[in-house]
């Protein structure tokens, strides 16, 4: 398997493709509507799922995206397209909501092990957002690394690092500027053989760019921002797999300039809020205005900012309903105010007898 592996294959996935003595493994490239790009041992071939897979998938994420390593009928495409029958357990999923009313999740990529979060040190420059990057990184299972770029063109650019480091928790947090190689050295000791790696991030922020560094040729195209607000457009069409000259592969993801949270890791992106949470002397506490709050205690010494509490909550009540429909949201609202929906209507009772009086 000496290509696979320089597309990721290791001893898990090699082990559990051991369970399927009759099939072949490799890895999807690229998708193209129904039909997959698929990387195996003996070269490159064109895929699709089973009529049994599809029979028996359920869900959007039950079937095969740029990533996964699966177990195919053949290795080439001497014979026609190869058919898929299985996907090997993801080690990481990196999902975020499906477009439209749909509430299931998407995923983007899977067996990913690094996720480069970048934001330009410009307009671009949020950290609400990269706190939602955050914990949808974290969540995915793969390790996020912060890459803040264009710092030339900011006037205290140290003052962000701070800040970002301050909310980036367990995350390395790199400053790189537009005017030389200081990307492509801060990236480069993640990557090495066997290794897969995505950059994620808002239009314009430069990830185009970095990975064309780190290809050595320009196979991402790029176009030129916007100068009322610094923002580009994207420029790729689909996710696709790169393999690197210098070893390792990226995933290219366009169409993440708006990441709806399917789910979130908040224990890893709001550590410091729930290390505070666990000190309160409530374990039902909601930090509004119990005695012995240690989250309201932190806010009023100047331990943990408003803002941050504010993006705390908003993130965990999103990723909280994200999977319920308007009803069920509704019932949740419900509960949350009241209680239950007897209680609410109880209520109700109780003000209309009053009005009357």
């Amino acid at each position: 398997m000496s290509n696979l592996i320089n597309f990721g294959m290791n001893e898990k996935f090699a082990k559990e493709a051991t369970a399927y003595p009759n099939l072949i493994p490799g890895r999807v490239m690229s998708q193209y509507r129904d039909l997959y790009r698929v990387v195996t041992d003996s070269g490159e071939l064109l895929a699709q799922v089973s009529g049994k897979y599809a029979f028996s998938a359920k869900l959007a994420e039950d079937y095969p995206v740029v990533g996964d390593f699966v177990m195919l009928d053949r290795g080439t495409d001497d014979a026609g397209n190869g058919i898929i029958h299985f996907i090997l357990t993801r080690k990481s999923a990196f999902r975020r909501k499906a477009a439209g009313a749909s509430h299931d999740a998407q995923i983007v990529a899977s067996n990913i092990d690094f996720v480069f979060i970048c934001m330009s040190m410009d307009e671009n420059y949020n950290l609400r957002r990269l706190e939602r990057y955050l914990s949808v990184a974290w969540d995915s299972g793969a390790t996020p690394v912060v890459i803040l770029t264009k710092s030339d063109l900011c006037e205290h650019p140290d003052i962000l690092y701070n800040e970002v480091l301050s909310v980036a928790i367990g995350a390395d947090v790199h400053v790189t500027t537009s005017l030389d190689d200081s990307v492509s050295k801060c990236v480069h000791p993640y990557l090495k053989t066997g290794v897969t790696a995505c950059f994620i991030g808002s239009s314009g922020v430069g990830k185009s760019t970095m990975i064309n560094k780190l290809l050595g040729s320009d196979r991402i195209k790029t176009s030129e921002t916007r100068q009322k607000d610094g923002r580009g457009r994207h420029t790729s069409t689909r996710r696709e797999m790169l393999l690197l000259p210098n070893g390792g592969v990226v995933i290219d993801t366009p169409g993440m300039r708006e990441l709806g949270i399917d789910s979130a890791d908040i224990s890893k992106s709001f550590a410091d809020i729930d290390a505070l949470v666990s000190k309160c002397r409530f374990t039902d506490c909601s930090h509004t205005n119990e005695p012995g709050c240690a989250v309201m205690a932190a806010i009023k010494n100047g331990e943990l900012s408003t803002d941050r509490y504010e993006s705390y909550l908003k993130i965990k009540q999103e990723a909280a309903y994200s999977s319920l429909n308007s009803r069920q949201i509704e019932n949740e609202k419900i509960t949350r105010m009241f209680g239950s929906k007897n209680e609410m209507k109880q209520m109700m009772k109780e003000i209309k007898k009053k009005n009357r009086r």
